[in-house]
């Protein structure tokens, strides 16, 4: 299968593409790795196998970069940060196995557990099976991957069709890091294919990352006792007081909302300002987004680069025309640069019944709402059924804290923007943006059962 470039089109590489056959020959593999107990990898070859890796790619960090940026359209500069990031995650994943542990179970409390001393300890769930995204190709396959290779699980990653090379990269260097076959593979397939590596019974966890509408249905596909993380999209919340640091601020919404062209499951979308500053804020954050230089990623001095593909560029240009045909003022952009890029977009005021306000644009668009009550912004904050990371800008601690407990997100920014992570934190969405807990650490669990040992002896 031919990868091409969003930006033009392009040929960047090939991939196999995986027939049933063969998907069902990949699952069955990782299955029999897992159900041979007796050759489970020890935590230092797994250990070993990491280092290797951090050592490979610290050296192709420029092969590394480009891969991502070609495939994916994530400008230059931000595929650099994408690549260097990932061998971070690969770092923390060795660094977690040293406290991978589990605890004492007190006994001894009652007459029947007299006698008797009890442990826990982790093993791997079983053969995990990871889907994956489009816009971070390299970072979302060493988020799935690695920590399942970490904890001792066979693991499969089905990456998105248009970004797949990244991924098959990942398991490339895993083997050439001393991983043994069968315990880290690479699939391309159609969604038939996709949907029995997530619903098999030999599956035990299934990570997805994408839209919510293909991670809820397989989801409720899944084989009983199949655990479950799911990543979607949230409409990221703003709130901005009237008090807040504007010339600090504007830098942050701009970065949060047109990084990667807007195509981030926490980017900055809905921005709710006070009114007493919203033409200020809002004429400022759109003189930054007219500067903003688009065009193709592999450029160094691009900052926003395509959208993944043309017919996404359609719907944004649909969304932002429907938005200010019912009443949206067009501060900036607006309109397509071309076949694969659109303008950074800044709109003030778009009905609640637009689709930019009520749907996850994806896109370079930033929309301003104008508030007089703070309650008020809250209440129009929360009124999605989505859950995903929100911020708050304010000088006033209470404003802050206020905001932090009453908006509904699993993470609230405060002087900060909503696409802020960093692989050791807890990461994900609740209601309909997800289920599970993304970051490194936390997936490593997530991926391991707990196992006691009760030890009875008349000497205890």
């Amino acid at each position: 299968m031919e990868v091409t470039s969003p930006y033009d089109d392009s040929v960047v590489g090939n991939v196999p593409f995986s027939t049933m056959e063969e998907v069902e020959a990949a699952l069955d593999l990782a299955y029999e790795k897992f159900q041979d107990r007796k050759n489970w990898l020890p935590k230092h070859k797994r250990i070993e196998v990491l280092e290797n890796l951090v050592k490979i790619m610290s050296s192709q960090v420029e092969d590394l970069t480009k891969l991502c940026a070609s495939e994916g359209g994530k400008p230059y500069m931000d595929s650099k940060v994408e690549a260097l990031r990932a061998i971070n995650s690969v770092k923390l994943a060795i660094e977690h196995l040293g406290v991978y542990e589990g605890k004492e179970v007190a006994m001894g409390q009652t007459a029947s557990s007299v006698n008797r001393m009890a442990y826990t300890f982790k093993e791997p769930i079983g053969v995990a099976v990871a889907i994956s995204a489009f816009n971070h190709p390299l970072n979302l396959a060493i988020g799935q991957v690695i920590p399942a290779v970490a904890v001792g699980c066979p693991v499969i990653i089905r990456p998105a069709t248009q970004t797949p090379m990244s991924a098959l990269k990942v398991v490339e260097m895993l083997k050439e890091a001393g991983l043994p076959d069968g315990w880290a593979q690479g699939i391309v397939c159609d969604r038939k294919g996709s949907e029995y590596l997530a619903t098999s019974p030999k599956t035990s966890f299934l990570t997805f990352i994408g839209s919510a509408s293909v991670g809820w249905y397989l989801s409720s596909k899944v084989a009983p006792g199949t655990r479950v993380a799911l990543e979607h999209g949230g409409v990221a919340p703003v709130i901005v007081a009237k008090d807040a640091d504007i010339e600090t601020m504007i830098p942050d919404l701009a970065k949060g909302g047109f990084y990667h062209a807007g195509q981030v499951c926490v980017s900055v979308q809905r921005v709710y300002v006070h009114e007493s500053i919203v033409d200020e804020v809002s004429s400022k954050l759109a003189a930054v987004a007219s500067k903003l230089v688009v065009g193709n990623q592999l450029d160094p001095k691009t900052e926003v680069g395509p959208l993944i593909n043309h017919g996404e560029v359609d719907r944004v240009e649909q969304w932002v025309n429907e938005a200010v045909e019912k009443g949206a003022k067009l501060l900036v952009g607006g309109k397509r640069i071309s076949a694969s890029c659109f303008e950074p977009t800044v709109l003030l005021n778009p009905s609640e019944d637009s689709l930019v306000s009520k749907k996850e644009v994806f896109g370079p668009v930033v929309c301003i709402y104008s508030y007089s009550d703070i309650d008020e912004a809250i209440a129009r904050a929360n009124s999605l059924p989505v859950s995903f990371q929100a911020a708050v800008f304010s000088k006033n601690i209470d404003t802050c804290l206020k905001c932090v407990k009453q908006l509904n997100g699993t993470a609230v920014m405060v002087n900060d923007h909503t696409a802020f992570r960093v692989d050791w934190m807890p990461f994900g969405g609740a209601k309909e943006s997800g289920i599970g807990v993304g970051g490194i650490s936390h997936v490593m669990d997530e991926m391991s059962n707990v196992k006691m040992m009760v030890i009875k002896s008349s000497i205890l």
